[in-house]
C-alpha cells in the first residue's frame, strides 16, 4: 500500500510548489474555514447577548456557560489527540462540523418554542466544546498534510489572517443581526457557515496516510508519548507555561466581559460588536506583519516580545471602568494592540511546533498542549463566576489582568533572547 501512495504524495507536493494562492486544494479548505470562522464570530457575540440580556443570566451562570464550552479540552483532550492520530483528520473535521451545526441549531428552535433556559445553553455549549476539541486538534494537525514543509508558515499566516478578517466582519454583522433579527436568528446564521465548512472539507484532498490498526500502540502509551514530546522540549515547555498562565487569567477577565460591557458600561450589543470588530483589525495587522517582524527581530525573540505586549496591554481592559466616557476608544485600542501581539505570538509558536513535530505525533502534540493551555480555562471560568458573585465584575477582571502580566515570565526569562531563529526538525522527525 505504501508503494502506491508515495508517488501520489510526490505529485501533489510538486503541484503545491510556489505560492499557496495557486494551490486549489488548499484554497478549497481555506474558503470553508473562512465561512466557519465568520459564523463562529457571530455566535461569540450572539450567545452571551442571549444569555445576559434575554435570559438574564447571573455572573455564576455566565461562568458555568463559559466553562461548559471549554471543559472538553480538560476532560477528553488527551485521549482525543491520541485517537485523532489513528484516523484521517479531515474526516474528523467533517464529522465535528456536522455535530456543531445540529447542536447549535437547537438553540433558536428552543427559543421559538418558548422553552429555552440557561441549562439548555450550557448543555449545547458542552456538546459544541466536545466537537470543537476534535475539530481544533485536527485543524492544527492537518496543515502539514496539505502543504509543503516550507509553506507551513505561509499557510498558518493565511488561516490566521482569515480568522482576523472574520473577526472584523463577524461581530459587526452579529451585532446588526442581534439588533435587527434577535440573537437566536444570529445564532442560526452560524449553522449555515458550519455546513459550508463541511462541504468545503468534503472537496479537500490531503496526503495523510494512517497506520494499520494492529500497528497502533495502546491508547495510554500513545498519550504518554505525546506528553513526553511536548514537555521534553525545553522551548515548548516554556511556551506552554506562558500560554496556559495567560489563558487562565485572561479567562477570568473575558468570562465576565459581556456583563462588563452590557451591564457595567451600558453598551449596546451593536457597540459590543463594533469593539470586537475593530479589535480584530489589530489581529489582521498582526497576522500580515508577523513574517516581516520575524525577519526583522528573529523568530525566537518574537515570542517574548509579543508575550510582553499582550500581557501588559490587558491591564487597559478593566481600567476602562475608571473612565466610562472614554471606555469605547480605550477598549478599541486595547483590543487592537492585544490582538496584534497575540497573533504575532500564535503564528510564531504554532509554526515552530508544527515544524519540529513528526507527523505521527501532530495530533497528540496539539492535544497535549491544548489539554494544558485550554484545560485551565473551565476552571478559570467557574472561578470567574464565583469571584464575580463575591467581589463583583470589575475587581475580578483586575485580578485577571494583573495575573496575566505574570504569564510572560516563562518566555521572557529563558533562552529565547539569546537566539534568533528557532530550531528545525531533525531529518528523521520531519519524515515522521
Amino acid at each position: 500500500m505504501s508503494q502506491s501512495v508515495e508517488p501520489q504524495v510526490e505529485r501533489r507536493a510538486g503541484s503545491r510548489a510556489g505560492s499557496l494562492w495557486r494551490d486549489g486544494n488548499f484554497l478549497t479548505m481555506w474558503s470553508g474555514q473562512a465561512f466557519s470562522q465568520f459564523g463562529a464570530q457571530i455566535t461569540e457575540l450572539a450567545v452571551p447577548v442571549l444569555a445576559v440580556l434575554l435570559l438574564d443570566a447571573s455572573e455564576f451562570e455566565v461562568g458555568v456557560l463559559t466553562a461548559a464550552n471549554v471543559a472538553a479540552f480538560l476532560l477528553i483532550g488527551l485521549p482525543a489527540g491520541a485517537w485523532i492520530d489513528r484516523v484521517r483528520k479531515r474526516h474528523v473535521m467533517i464529522a465535528a462540523d456536522a455535530v456543531r451545526a445540529v447542536a447549535l441549531a437547537s438553540l433558536p428552535l428552543l427559543w421559538w418554542a418558548g422553552v429555552l433556559q440557561i441549562w439548555h445553553m450550557i448543555a449545547v455549549a458542552f456538546v459544541l466544546g466536545i466537537a470543537t476539541v476534535f475539530f481544533d486538534v485536527s485543524y492544527q494537525s492537518i496543515v502539514p498534510s496539505l502543504v509543503r514543509s516550507s509553506q507551513i508558515a505561509e499557510a498558518n499566516g493565511k488561516l490566521e489572517s482569515t480568522s482576523q478578517l472574520a473577526g472584523i466582519a463577524g461581530p459587526a454583522a452579529g451585532g446588526w443581526l442581534v439588533a435587527a433579527l434577535t440573537a437566536p436568528v444570529a445564532i442560526l446564521a452560524t449553522v449555515g457557515t458550519y455546513v459550508a465548512s463541511m462541504i468545503a472539507l468534503l472537496f479537500t484532498r490531503d496526503d495523510e496516510t494512517v497506520a494499520p490498526a494492529d500497528e497502533h500502540p495502546p491508547l495510554f502509551r500513545s498519550i504518554g508519548e505525546g506528553l513526553r514530546w511536548v514537555f521534553g522540549n525545553p522551548l515548548l515547555r516554556r511556551i506552554v507555561g506562558t500560554t496556559s498562565v495567560s489563558n487562565f487569567f485572561s479567562t477570568l477577565t473575558f468570562t465576565l466581559l459581556p456583563i462588563f460591557l452590557l451591564r457595567e458600561l451600558g453598551l449596546t450589543p451593536a457597540a459590543m460588536g463594533v469593539i470586537f470588530s475593530l479589535s480584530a483589525i489589530g489581529g489582521l495587522c498582526g497576522a500580515v506583519a508577523t513574517p516581516h517582524i520575524v525577519r526583522w527581530i528573529g523568530e525566537a525573540r518574537a515570542i517574548p516580545i509579543s508575550s510582553i505586549g499582550f500581557s501588559v496591554v490587558g491591564l487597559a481592559l478593566p481600567a476602562a471602568a475608571w473612565v466610562p466616557d472614554l471606555a469605547f476608544p480605550l477598549l478599541v485600542a486595547q483590543g487592537f494592540l492585544g490582538m496584534f501581539t497575540v497573533l504575532l505570538y500564535n503564528i510564531t509558536q504554532v509554526t515552530f511546533r508544527q515544524r519540529i513535530t513528526p507527523r505521527r505525533l501532530l495530533g497528540r502534540m496539539n492535544a497535549s498542549i491544548r489539554f494544558v493551555v485550554w484545560g485551565v480555562m473551565p476552571i478559570s471560568a467557574l472561578l470567574a463566576g464565583a469571584l464575580g458573585t463575591w467581589l463583583g465584575t470589575v475587581p475580578t477582571m483586575w485580578i485577571g489582568a494583573l495575573g496575566g502580566v505574570l504569564s510572560a515570565l516563562f518566555v521572557v526569562i529563558g533562552p529565547f533572547w539569546g537566539m534568533r531563529e528557532l530550531p528545525d526538525a531533525a531529518p528523521a522527525d520531519e519524515r515522521g
